[in-house]
């Protein structure tokens, strides 16, 4: 254990003798210097017992500014060496002593300084060892708690039982796990974790045992990216098999086995959220960690979004509050929501409302019902993209090179239900411009938008170049 003056003056064997009437610290003593300096402040650090016979202290001003020397240096107190330099404590010194709150003590000349300064070296050894042994005891109190199967709860559990205070671990600013609810007051640790998740382990004041929260950094910082690495193993996987559920390769009992398997259960009453995040964000999605309310609800990566299968009844609760943590974390995110159904089937009609519903752009979009525009061009399966330019890209080229505004104007005539008149209107065009400019539409792409036919096939090659651009 550490030594203090006091244990140092009561030392058997020592003979040591307190002198003047300066209180004694109750601070350990973190070194022994002897010294014969005049000044010997710039060479101490501070905690020490200082040691002299005053070799070089014979003048009153002399023993003063020694004394004020170790004052200044922040020094527990002076041993004085008596029987060489001075028979007795020079009385100037004791008084200066006194007059600073400077212990002053004599160390008899039968007594070597070096036994002084064994005493407090083998006791600041002994503490050392203690502390090294309590340090790698508290290392593996927390191994074993991560390693018990209880994971970052039990270990932060832990944690705050050796540093004796509350503790609490964010990531993406939002709790992971508490003992109580932290305020302004806590200290504030980043953990590194290799991701951009803002992690942040929470620590209440006092505390003890700085050294062990270094460790403690690790093992969770090790621990948050094992679990990142396994969500986005996870989400792949499932992703897979939802991506054949919506796309119909996967249907049937075959279907709802699989997804039983993966923890769909698909008897029961599901909605699909969908999470879309801005392009530079979407690499977050994988591996990010979700609040706690979510912990038992699949989720998947498919079509770069994030999709959850969450229990209907929740559906707009937990969108709510998916969107407030998307926006707290930093992502430009909306939120899609499915309607609630059960089967296979019902899972690829939620994944595709939801997916309709994110066009409204809003952070969190309720399901809307599902047109045939919509299912066909969500299909893979329908080559849309190369129709829409084989009817399209000739007007654009036109427009290009005589500024027609042909596509313009069979976007509105489509939009207004093909009324020449309400199309003239609109665009500030005379009815017989209108009717030029379809007939020239009619003659370049080889489809007449007064023919129900064609017209369906020209809505949808601009709904698809629109969601193109």
């Amino acid at each position: 254990m550490s030594i203090t003056l006091s244990d140092l003056l009561a030392a058997r064997g020592l003979e040591l003798t307190r002198h003047g009437t300066s209180a004694l610290s109750d601070d350990p003593i973190q070194w022994v210097a002897v010294t014969e300096l005049e000044d010997p402040a710039p060479f101490l650090g501070g905690g020490e017992v200082v040691l002299t016979t005053g070799l070089r202290h014979r003048s009153t001003a002399a023993q003063r500014r020694f004394v004020e020397s170790v004052k200044r240096a922040g020094a527990l107190g002076i041993g004085f060496g008596t029987g060489l330099s001075h028979d007795t404590v020079p009385v100037p010194l004791l008084a200066e002593a006194d007059r600073l709150g400077v212990p002053v003590f004599e160390v008899p000349y039968s007594t070597p300084f070096m036994a002084l300064g064994k005493l407090v070296a083998d006791s600041l050894s002994a503490d050392h060892l203690a502390q090294l042994h309590q340090l790698l005891s508290a290392h593996q109190v927390l191994a074993e708690a991560l390693l018990s199967g209880k994971g970052l709860p039990r270990l932060l559990a832990e944690l705050s039982h050796l540093v004796k205070a509350d503790v609490a671990l964010f990531q993406y600013g939002a709790p992971v796990f508490a003992t109580s609810e932290p305020d302004a007051s806590w200290r504030r640790i980043p953990v590194p974790t290799g991701l951009r998740d803002r992690c942040t382990l929470a620590i209440a004041e006092p505390s003890v045992q700085p050294d062990i929260v270094a460790y403690a950094q690790s093992l969770i910082g090790v621990e948050l990216s094992n679990q990142a690495a396994r969500r986005a193993s996870s989400r792949a996987v499932t992703g897979q098999l939802v991506g054949d559920v919506v796309n119909g390769l996967l249907t049937g009992q075959e279907a709802a086995a699989r997804l039983q398997a993966a923890g769909i259960d698909a008897v029961r009453r599901l909605s699909v959220l969908l999470v879309e995040v801005a392009s530079g964000q979407i690499r977050t999605l994988p591996a990010l960690p979700l609040p706690t309310e979510f912990s038992g609800f699949p989720s998947a990566i498919h079509d770069k979004r994030l999709a959850l299968m969450v229990s209907a009844a929740e559906a707009g609760g937990l969108a709510s509050r998916l969107s407030a943590y998307l926006f707290d974390a930093g992502l430009t995110a909306k939120v899609g929501i499915g309607g609630s159904y059960t089967e296979p089937a019902g899972l690829r009609w939620s994944f595709y409302e939801a997916r309709e519903a994110l066009r409204n752009g809003a952070p969190v979009n309720e399901p809307e019902r599902l047109n045939l525009t919509s299912l066909l061009m969500a299909s893979r399966d329908v080559p849309l993209t190369d129709l829409a330019a084989e009817a399209l890209d000739p007007l654009a080229a036109f427009d290009s090179k005589h500024g027609a505004h042909l596509i313009p104007t069979l976007d509105a005539y489509l939009l207004l239900n093909g009324s020449v008149a309400a199309v003239a209107a609109d665009l500030g065009l005379h009815r017989n411009t209108v009717r030029y400019r379809l007939a020239q539409i009619a003659e370049l792409t080889g489809y007449d938008p007064t023919v129900t036919a064609d017209r369906v096939h020209l809505y949808l090659a601009l709904n698809v170049r629109r969601l193109g651009s």
